[in-house]
């Protein structure tokens, strides 16, 4: 690892820890030549993921998009920034376990909907809403019963 103060190349480990749910590691380094300390983090390098849209047009996984749209369901509802940080990482993990290159728009949807119903109804519904494409009073009417149903 080079340093990022003088360029170079010997630097050593002085400290370690997870980091991210333990998703990452966190290492904690410093420089043999300027002494100067820094830290680097290691991930696991995942597959490339695309996403099919419902109009066929396929597009990179953006973790950006899937909690921008948890965050707009959740918006003024009593769910905590750590909730939505955990449902985020949740749905992220299934998605990668599936280990496929490509995934539908659905699945997607259909799994953050799965956890969001967990967590919130008003959100689960709002998510819904938007996913689903109520045209009508009556679909979302019948969304609204399949929830008291359960």
């Amino acid at each position: 690892m080079k340093c990022p103060f003088c360029g170079h190349e010997n630097t050593r480990v002085i400290d370690s820890r997870p980091a991210e749910d333990n998703n990452a590691i966190r290492r904690r380094r410093v420089c043999d030549e300027c002494d100067k300390r820094f830290t680097t983090y290691e991930k696991i390098d995942t597959i490339p993921l695309i996403i099919i849209k419902k109009d066929d047009n396929r597009e990179a996984y953006d973790r950006a998009k899937l909690e921008a749209g948890i965050l707009r369901a959740c918006h003024k509802r009593p769910v905590s920034a750590n909730q939505i940080s955990r449902l985020v990482e949740d749905v992220e993990t299934e998605i990668f376990n599936k280990e496929e290159r490509e995934l539908s728009s659905q699945v997607v949807g259909e799994l953050v909907m799965n956890k969001l119903k967990d967590v919130d109804a008003v959100a689960y519904v709002r998510f819904a809403s938007v996913y689903r494409e109520f045209k009508d009073i009556n679909t979302f009417m019948d969304e609204l019963k399949k929830i008291l149903d359960k």
